[in-house]
């Protein structure tokens, strides 16, 4: 199981997917980001391979700059604050957590991420952790 999301100032957006994030992942959830916010966005992303693929590229070259991209140094996980929301989920809300199945732990973590929406101080934390607030 893998998990993409996005960080606002005050909330966080995900999408669960079955083994690892391509890039036709990384380009349904800019779609559903798009979606999401009618205003103008800026993503800041890591080294991920999916963020530098053809396909990422048409995508963002076809919106007339409504998603622009910055990225972040490589090796730098200090520097991105999903990695905060990461470690958040995994020391705390699922910490000591052991699933019977991989069909309980595609219903608990997202149930996790969705109370840390409720939660903005959790996800201003992330953005001040990772000094880009």
């Amino acid at each position: 199981m893998s998990v993409i999301a996005g960080l606002t100032r005050t909330n966080c957006l995900f999408r669960p997917h079955e083994g690892s994030i391509k890039k036709e992942e990384i380009v349904g959830f800019l779609k559903a980001l798009k979606a999401h916010s009618k205003q103008p966005l800026l993503v800041i992303w890591d080294g991920l391979k999916a963020h530098r693929s053809h396909l990422a590229r048409d995508y963002l070259d076809s919106l007339g700059g409504h998603i622009q991209i910055a990225f972040l140094p490589l090796y730098c996980p200090d520097l991105h604050p999903e990695e905060y929301l990461w470690a958040s989920l995994k020391r705390h809300a699922l910490a000591n957590y052991c699933p019977d199945n991989l069909s309980e732990l595609h219903t608990t973590a997202p149930n996790k991420l969705k109370s840390a929406q409720k939660r903005p101080s959790i996800i201003a934390a992330c953005w001040m952790q990772a000094t880009l607030w």
